[in-house]
Formats: C-alpha cells, structure tokens, sequence
C-alpha cells in the first residue's frame, strides 16, 4: 500500500467515528512499521486528534459562581460609588497641554516657510489654515470638557 493511501485510510475512519475494519489495521500497521514518515504523520494526526476531542483548555474554577454571586447581589452593586480612574492627565496637565498646543497654533503664522506659501497660494490659503486650527482647538476642548464633566460640575456647581 502507498504512503497516500495509508493516510487517506487513517483519516477516513477517524472522521466518521468507525471502527477500522481488521485487515486494514493490519496493512496500515505494516505500513507504519516500514515507512517511519507515514508513523510520524499518523503519530502527529492522532496527537492532534486527541488535543481536539478533549479539553483542551479546561473551563475556569468558581467562575460561575462567581458571576452568580454578582448578578445575585445586582441591588447592592448599583449603590457602591465609581472607582476613579487612576493614571490619566490632571487638570493641570490638560491646561498646559492645551496652552502648549493654542501657543504652537497661533506662531504657525510666524515662519518663514509659511510667508513663502501664504504669498504664492493667496488668501484662499488661509481658510483651510483657521478651519484646522478651529476644530483642533474645539476637539481639544471638548475632550477636556468631557472627561472632566464630574470636576467641572462640582467646582462650578452646575
């Protein structure tokens, strides 16, 4: 029997679950005891097999009870507070990198390389310029503003 056939008869009656009839049990085992690439594909199939029937990853201990005892305590996790989020920019960092950023924005109009290109593209240049400075500045706000709502209700008292 070839290489290819012992191996089509391997994969054959491991997909459909029978049993391997006798006399090819026979052949194929003659086979893999000539040929020691056909022993070490089977050898690798079989490994495979195996890894794929059973548990591979075995399910996480107490994990369900774990989560049982969270939806089971639903009313008592809805009052505790928020946790912080610790490792974000303070207030004080977001205004200096704002300034940093309003500061870099407006001395743009100062180089000598944007002279040289406002002067060859016209006025027309310098719509595009305002509008990009606008929404950098009012994206920059707007994060700012959102990710302090909570800081900025309580010390303005909204």
């Amino acid at each position: 029997m070839s290489c290819a056939k012992v191996l089509d008869k391997v994969y054959e009656y491991s997909e459909g679950g029978s049993a391997m009839p006798l006399l090819v049990q026979i052949q194929v085992g003659l086979h893999i005891l000539v040929c020691p690439d056909c022993a070490q594909e089977v050898e690798r199939f079989e490994v495979c097999r195996d890894m794929l029937t059973g548990d591979f990853l075995p399910p996480s201990p107490g994990l369900e009870d774990t989560v049982m005892a969270y939806i089971a305590a639903g009313s008592e996790a809805e009052e505790t507070p928020e946790a912080e989020v610790l490792g974000g920019f303070s207030t004080r960092g977001w205004v200096v990198a704002g300034l940093v950023m309003l500061v870099s924005l407006a001395t743009v109009f100062f180089g000598m390389d944007f002279n040289k290109i406002a002067l060859e593209a016209g006025m027309s240049f310098m719509i595009p310029i305002g509008i990009t400075i606008g929404i950098a500045l009012t994206s920059y706000g707007a994060l700012f503003i959102g990710s302090h709502l909570k800081e900025l209700t309580e010390r303005f008292g909204l």
